[in-house]
């Protein structure tokens, strides 16, 4: 459980990251000496780029989270298993304890 809060954590920063450079650079553009239509451009690129890293960064999300639901249900029929086949040796021991009590 701690390593996904650690993921989470890394994930949020780099974001941020991307966020922060990005408010950075359309800043920088706005008040650079260039043409509307080159800053329009530029902005563009900058947005492109980071809907595009977006999109990585939460497909790997979705991966992480799909691998984890997985192993957390083979970790759940795993234990229900042994659970299972503990239950049925209780039963089985209390039914030849029935019967031994009945023959003495």
């Amino acid at each position: 459980m701690a390593e996904n809060d650690n993921g989470a954590g890394v994930g949020a920063v780099i974001l941020s990251f991307l966020a922060g450079a990005a408010v950075g650079a359309g800043v920088a553009l706005l008040v650079a000496p260039n043409t509307g239509e080159e800053i329009r451009g530029k902005i563009k690129g900058l947005a492109d780029d980071a809907i595009d890293k977006i999109k990585e960064y939460t497909t790997e999300a979705q991966e992480k989270i799909k691998t984890t639901i997985e192993d957390g249900k083979d970790i759940i029929n795993e234990k229900k298993s042994i659970l299972t086949s503990a239950i049925e040796a209780g039963k089985e021991a209390i039914e030849r304890e029935k019967e031994r009590l009945k023959s003495a």
